[in-house]
C-alpha cells in the first residue's frame, strides 16, 4: 500500500492530505475519508490506510486546510479545556457549509481524475464534525456518490436553517449513520428528528445508535475509544462500501 502526500486545488486555496493507494497497478473504487476535529494524525492515516487495504484507493484531505497543516494541535487536547475550546472554534469556524460543500466538490473531482481509482461512483464518510461534511458531499455530487457515512457526527440535524438534513432532497446516495449513547453534539431528540427526515426523505438508508459507545468511539487515541465498537463501525463501513461501489 502506498501513501503519498498531495495537494488539492479548492476554490478556496490549496488543501494538503495523503492518498493511499495499492501497489498491483489496478484502479480500484475511490473513498474520502474526513477525519475528525482533531485532523490528520497517526490516528486516522491508520484508518485511511486499513480502509485502503480492503480495496478502495482513499483519499485524506486536510479538511482544516484554512486554518494550518498537520499537527492541528501543538498540545494534548481536552474537552472542557479553555485552550482545546479554542482551538476547536479556530479550526471549525472557517468550514461553513457553503465552504464544506466547494471543498467536498474539489476533493471529488480531485479523486475521481486519479489514475488509481476507477471510473464508477465513489464513496465519502465523516467522524465527528465532518459526518455533515459527509452528507454535503453527497449533495453536492449527487452523481458521483454512491454512499455516504457518518459516525457520531455532531449536529446532524438542527433548527437553523443550514441545518446538514436540509440536504437530503439533493443526496441520491445510500446514506449510514452510526450515532454515539448519550452525546450531547447528537442528542437522542436529534437522532429522532433526523430519523424522520431520512424516512421523508425516501433514499436508502441505516441509522442507528451503538448502545454504550461515547462520542469518538471510533479513533484509537480517543479516551472513548472502544474497540468491539470501533470494529463493529469498520465492517458496517466496508459492508456500505461493497455493495455500493464495487
Amino acid at each position: 500500500m502506498l501513501e503519498k502526500a498531495i495537494e488539492i486545488r479548492t476554490a478556496d486555496g490549496t488543501a494538503d492530505g495523503f492518498l493511499y493507494q495499492a501497489e498491483d497497478g489496478v484502479r480500484h473504487p475511490g473513498v474520502i475519508h474526513l477525519t475528525d476535529i482533531g485532523g490528520i494524525r497517526p490516528s486516522h492515516r491508520a484508518m485511511a490506510r486499513r480502509l485502503a487495504e480492503s480495496g478502495y484507493t482513499v483519499l485524506l484531505p486536510n479538511v482544516f486546510y484554512r486554518t494550518g497543516r498537520p499537527p492541528m494541535f501543538d498540545f494534548v487536547p481536552k474537552m472542557g479545556d479553555a485552550q482545546t475550546m479554542k482551538r476547536f472554534g479556530e479550526l471549525a469556524t472557517p468550514m461553513t457549509p457553503a465552504a464544506m460543500e466547494r471543498d467536498s466538490a474539489s476533493y471529488v473531482d480531485f479523486l475521481a481524475a486519479n489514475n488509481s481509482v476507477g471510473s464508477g461512483k465513489v464513496g465519502v464518510v465523516g467522524y465527528c464534525f465532518t459526518g455533515a461534511m459527509a452528507m454535503r458531499a453527497a449533495a453536492v455530487r449527487p452523481a458521483k456518490i454512491a454512499a455516504a457515512a457518518s459516525f457520531h457526527g455532531g449536529g446532524l440535524f438542527t433548527d437553523t436553517p443550514t441545518s446538514p438534513h436540509l440536504v437530503l432532497p439533493r443526496v441520491k446516495a445510500e446514506l449510514y449513520f452510526g450515532h454515539a449513547t448519550n452525546d450531547a453534539s447528537m442528542p437522542k431528540e436529534a437522532i429522532e428528528k433526523l430519523d424522520r427526515a431520512l424516512a421523508s426523505w425516501g433514499g436508502k438508508y441505516d441509522s442507528e445508535v451503538y448502545a454504550g459507545a461515547n462520542h469518538g468511539w471510533t479513533t484509537a487515541d480517543a479516551p472513548v475509544y472502544d474497540q468491539a465498537h470501533a470494529e463493529r463501525a469498520f465492517q458496517k463501513l466496508t459492508a456500505l462500501f461493497a455493495r455500493t461501489l464495487k
